[in-house]
């Protein structure tokens, strides 16, 4: 485009529509595929340039900057200044492979969250070719058709060109708490951004209304683009847990290192050790005892948690809902879409004095109108093509076909409701596109009810309503009758006819419409509320099916099986709750409160109410907070689901507030912990078995680490604090640290879920994964460790091995413990002994045979022999090694399952 047509689209605020419009070179029916792509070309896409990262240089280079690291490079300087050469060799591969290590899982734990970011993209809808299409928001260009609805951020910066009750909150750029009304009308030229009424800005939120607007500027060109300090900043992976055990590190190495310098004084001016020796030992315990490893595989977990959950649909947004997950006790869920399929098919109509039943398959428009077994046709009954011309025209779905069927495009109400109206009438799947809109009241949370008046070809005016059948009703006068008539309301018939379709598990819609002799009290462009009430005509009633998804009913019940209830909040009426809940195996389906009962409850009424009621009907997203904080006051952690903008605050009160990744509003995504890729309530289940897995895991991985470092150092301190020679040298020491970090340490990271996961009670929200059994756990596997290498070691002095063969003996002790070690706390909630725990997993046992590998080397290959100071081990007392560790796996599983026995009794903590 020329410089001159930039300068048009700058000043867009000042301009009329039709003249941006012509600026931009595009339409109201928006720009075709061809132009898309050369628009696409020449702006690229519509991204925000991303947020600085550290190179690898440098990201590698920080990963020196660590207590422990500092200690290790000092030990280093000093060994080499003692001409200890081997040692110093042994203790820089340590620190550098820890760099490495902690390098790569830096990288993965990115790219894992890229890809949440990726995935959490936000989507938009535009006119392209003449037809409303769902595209990802990056592939919005200037001149593109961009449709707005509550609850959306504003795709890119948008010249207006239709708006309806649109009001969008812009605090993002102007710093205004109130939200911008917005119309098409032009600015002035000077006009600060908050006065520019008939502009649509990049970011900003829509909180109510809905609007048509062309895209004037994209990327990094619109306003948010040029404001460079609201750029994203890159997220680490951690959570609240791992930091805290992160600074429990850092405060156990300071406590570490205060214990070495006691050892040291206690070796040099009690037991008189030469120094040179002295050090290198006070190292080793130094070395065993600080768990090195532990921040870089509490990522590692942390990061394949993540992805594990990304694959199953469950989006992380914000870290720390991952140990949220672990301990949610109920569950508060939508229907619509997450419990029921989200593909609705009007399967009833309703007339003042017919009931008609109503013939195929999803979104299709084929099918016929039923009654009394035989079809029939809108020349048959006149109402049935009222009811199409209502059901099409007050919608703003679109129908598309489909390689897999007939998709809709818009809510999926709307799209059976389109789907109907196509069915009547034979129109195709755009029935009466030939209509123009001229103006509407959009469908809100707060009035329930979509107005929308438009003008047929023929220049006649009709207003058609639809929504909520008690909203609807109490706003109607009088009903169509057959013959095309008006009678007076019988609202007893219509609640009768209400309740049989929603007893059937239907959705119930009413539609209605006015008489020729309404006209609007002002403004003919503005259709007013007031103008409405007590003014309409029903014309009928729609039931709509959405039948529970077959996944959901199992996720339902695995949710019950571990301990977690699950509670639905629906906009429906109470008998379609009712009827889904008792096919999806709710406990208590027969007791519905409804948002009336809600509101005449007080705060000690509801949470009286609220353990044992599993169905809301007919609530608002303010109901929905008032629900979490009743079931927070009885101590449960809660998890809540939304899609509206006004679900935001009850998803924020949530301990674990889920979004809907496909029907829900950019509003809600942000406010929430989880996004749900697929809508699907089998992938919270998903998320709760994944986010309790990641726990465990985390618990592995410390129970697993925290003991062997113990064994380790107990060992180097009790032969220093008894003036004897160590059973395990220094440079022994940081062998094993170095080999089984790389491998077992990090292998436990990848454990898949243990059976019976989702048979264990939530775990208590606030119980301290350090609590009383760990500590046991830490203090006698610790005692056994000591126990076995002192044991070895003084078996091979009393058989009159040299030192080198006794302390090789002792080295290869302590590995194989810790080998046995990982295989017993594998499975922490179950026995360890059956045919699948020694199965293992590949990673498992790939780290074993590498870990067997590396011990073989040491021990009889002869440079490793002069390195770390060690001799060939004789085949029996290679054997009588592997039976300690047998008798060691022996005692610490047959304590696991007294505790287990015990715990089963009614003690013991999780």
């Amino acid at each position: 485009m020329t410089s001159d047509r930039d300068q048009d689209i700058a000043e867009a605020h000042a301009r009329d529509a039709r003249t941006v419009l012509a600026a931009l070179d595009t339409t109201p029916a928006g720009l075709s595929a061809s132009e898309v792509a050369e628009r696409l070309a020449r702006y690229g896409e519509n991204r925000l340039p991303a947020a600085p990262r550290r190179g690898p240089l440098v990201r590698f280079l920080s990963q020196f900057h660590n207590l422990l690291i500092y200690v290790l490079i000092a030990a280093a300087a000093i060994t080499a200044l003692m001409e200890h050469y081997i040692d110093t060799g042994v203790i820089l591969a340590v620190v550098i492979v820890n760099a490495i290590i902690g390098f790569i899982q830096e990288g993965r734990a990115e790219q894992a969250m890229d890809a949440i970011r990726d995935m959490l993209a936000p989507h938009s809808s535009v006119v392209r070719d003449g037809r409303r299409q769902g595209i990802m928001a990056s592939q919005i260009v200037p001149g593109d058709i961009v449709l707005l609805e509550p609850g959306e951020r504003v795709p890119a910066d948008m010249r207006l060109l239709e708006a309806a009750g649109l009001r969008i909150d812009e605090a993002l750029l102007t710093g205004e708490s109130v939200p911008s009304e917005k119309e098409t009308q032009a600015s002035v030229a000077d006009a600060p951004l908050g006065d520019r009424h008939g502009m649509a800005y990049s970011g900003t939120l829509v909180t109510a209304g809905t609007g048509r607007g062309v895209a004037v500027a994209t990327g990094p060109a619109t306003q948010i683009g040029r404001i460079s300090g609201l750029l994203s900043s890159v997220e680490t992976l951690t959570t609240p847990l791992v930091h805290q055990l992160d600074g429990f590190a850092r405060w156990l190495t300071l406590l570490i290192l205060l214990v070495a310098g006691l050892v040291l004084a206690w070796g040099y001016y009690v037991i008189h050790m030469p120094f040179d020796e002295l050090f290198m030992a006070v190292v080793g315990l130094a070395v065993a005892a600080i768990p090195e490893g532990l921040p870089a595989v509490l990522t590692i977990t942390l990061a394949v948690g993540v992805q594990a959950m990304a694959r199953r649909n469950a989006i992380v947004r914000r870290l720390p809902a991952i140990e949220t997950l672990g301990s949610v006790s109920v569950i508060c869920s939508d229907k619509t879409g997450t419990l029921t399929r989200n593909e609705m098919l009007a399967a009833t109509v309703a007339t003042s004095r017919h009931l008609f039943a109503v013939t195929g398959e999803g979104y299709s428009p084929e099918g016929t109108i039923r009654l009394d077994d035989r079809d029939v046709t809108a020349g048959e009954h006149g109402v049935l093509a009222e009811i199409a011309r209502a059901a099409a025209l007050c919608n703003d779905a679109a129908l598309h076909p489909h390689e897999e069927g007939w998709r809709t495009e818009g809510d999926p109400m709307e799209g059976a409701l389109k789907a109907l109206a196509a069915k009547i009438s034979g129109d195709g799947h755009e029935p009466y596109g030939d209509h123009a809109r001229l103006s509407e009241i959009p469908f809100d949370a707060a009035h329930r009810y979509m107005a929308v008046r438009h003008r047929s070809p023929d220049g006649h005016t009709d207003l058609h309503v639809k929504g909520a059948p008690e909203q609807v009703l109490a706003m109607c006068a009088g009903q169509r009758t057959p013959e095309g008539g008006i009678e007076p309301l019988d609202k007893d018939f219509w609640t009768r006819e209400m309740d049989a379709i929603a007893g059937r598990g239907q959705r119930v819609l009413a539609l209605a419409t006015v008489d020729d002799a309404w006209q609007p009290s002002g403004d003919p462009a503005v259709l007013r509320k007031e103008d409405l009430a007590g003014r309409l005509i029903i014309l009928g009633l729609v039931g709509l099916i959405d039948p529970p998804r077959p996944e959901a009913v199992v996720a339902v019940a695995e949710c019950h099986g571990a301990g977690i209830r699950v509670k639905m909040i629906t906009g429906d009426h109470a008998g379609t709750a009712a009827a889904i809940g008792r096919q999806i195996g709710l406990k208590n389906p027969d007791k519905v409160l409804t948002g009336n009962d809600l509101d005449a409850m007080d705060d000690a009424e509801l949470s009286a109410q609220v353990v044992e009621t599993d169905i809301f009907a007919r609530t608002s997203p303010e109901h929905k907070l008032r629900l979490v904080t009743a079931l927070q006051a009885h101590g449960l952690t809660v998890a809540m689901t939304g899609d509206g903008v006004n679900d935001a605050p009850a998803l924020k009160r949530a301990d674990a507030g889920i979004a809907m990744g496909r029907k829900g509003s950019e509003a809600a995504k942000e406010a929430a912990d989880l996004v749900l890729a697929d809508d699907n309530f089998a992938s919270i289940a998903a998320a709760v078995r994944e986010g309790r897995t990641v726990y465990d895991n985390i618990k592995k991985v410390l129970s697993w680490t925290l003991p062997t470092s113990g064994g380790e150092s107990m060992t180097v301190a009790l032969a220093l604090l008894l003036g004897m020679a160590l059973p395990i040298t220094a440079v022994q020491i940081l062998w094993v640290n170095l080999i089984t970090a790389v491998t077992l340490g990090i292998s436990l990271a990848f454990e898949p879920t243990e059976d019976g996961t989702m048979r264990r009670e939530p775990r208590p929200r606030r119980q301290p994964i350090l609590g009383g059994a760990l500590l046991w756990h830490i203090v006698m596997v610790s005692a056994l460790i000591l126990a076995g290498v002192f044991g070895i070691y003084f078996y091979a002095i009393d058989r009159g091995y040299s030192q080198d063969v006794a302390r090789t003996m002792a080295v290869n002790t302590l590995v194989v413990l810790e080998i046995f070690h990982l295989f017993f706390i594998r499975n922490i909630y179950g026995t360890s002994l059956t045919w699948k725990a020694v199965q293992g997993t590949p990673i498992v046992w790939a780290c074993v045979i590498i870990v067997t590998l590396a011990q073989f080397a040491i021990t009889y290959v002869p440079t490793l022999q002069i390195v770390f100071g060690t001799a060939a081990v004789p085949f029996f007392d290679g054997v009588l090694i592997v039976m300690v560790g047998v008798a060691f796996f022996a005692l610490i599983e047959i304590e696991k399952q007294l505790r287990l026995v015990f715990r089963r009794n009614g003690g013991g903590e999780h």
